[in-house]
């Protein structure tokens, strides 16, 4: 199984991205499982509080796994995204869910991370955003990014590609990550809070987590609508991206 979920006790549940030979980097099968689990445990009441995690200590998640092959219609009205409905969110599921940051987090790993309550982060951690650098527009992973941190320092994640990257740190200065801990140290401090958030009454923890997302639905749902079109007008074709990441210059200065 490339996610594994386990009980953590206390009405939490541990889920975690199990590839880490390609980074927990999501294919399609990955996708379509992260999908079937957020449903699954809308109707599990014994899940209270779940925390999302990446196995090893050298990526949270890449985002989608370039060897995987997403086939698009030719209208471009229309754009397939296998990772629009891997966040809980999409699935409708208003359980809080406490993502474990340890390594690096970059690209479609924000889909996860912009809809998940909040990020703690062991001080090893890196967000970056490759998009921009492979010839590609970062359209949701940019939109979901600029919902948890400042507006420019989203823009700038977005903008500087691979040539940087966000240290825990930096992250934690603004705001986007709320715990920072040494390495190692993400799941832990995340299963307490979400230990202690399960142990509160589910329906007023639940209603709480939905009046919080209300607050920034209206922009959102504006910006994602927008999203597809602006992925068909400004990605380059495959090839010309599959060329740009093959001469990749894999330097990078941490922030």
């Amino acid at each position: 199984m490339t996610v594994r979920t386990e009980d953590a006790g206390d009405g939490v549940r541990l889920v975690t991205l199990d590839r880490p030979e390609r980074h927990n980097a999501i294919d399609l099968g990955t996708a379509a499982r992260l999908s079937a689990l957020w449903r699954d445990l809308r109707r599990d009441d014994t899940v209270r509080a779940v925390v999302l995690t990446g196995a090893g200590d050298r990526a949270f998640c890449t985002g989608l796994d370039r060897a995987a092959h997403v086939p698009q219609p030719s209208s471009p009205y229309c754009l397939d995204d296998p990772l629009l409905t891997i966040g809980p969110k999409a699935a409708d599921l208003w359980k809080p869910v406490v993502a474990a940051v340890g390594g690096m987090a970059c690209g479609g790993a924000f889909y996860l991370l912009g809809e998940a309550e909040f990020v703690v982060a062991s001080e090893n951690a890196t967000f970056f955003d490759p998009h921009t650098s492979y010839g590609m527009v970062s359209a949701y992973e940019s939109i979901f990014m600029a919902q948890r941190m400042p507006f420019g320092e989203a823009a700038r994640l977005a903008l500087m590609g691979t040539a940087e990257r966000l240290s825990a740190r930096r992250a934690y200065e603004i705001g986007l990550v709320s715990e920072l801990t040494p390495p190692g140290g993400a799941v832990t401090a995340a299963l307490r809070a979400a230990a202690v958030i399960a142990s509160y009454p589910t329906e007023a923890v639940q209603g709480t987590v939905r009046a919080v997302w209300a607050a920034k639905e209206a922009a959102r749902e504006r910006a994602l609508a927008l999203a597809p079109h602006l992925i068909s007008l400004g990605n380059l074709p495959p090839d010309r991206q599959a060329g740009l990441f093959a001469a990749r210059d894999r330097a990078y200065r941490l922030r």
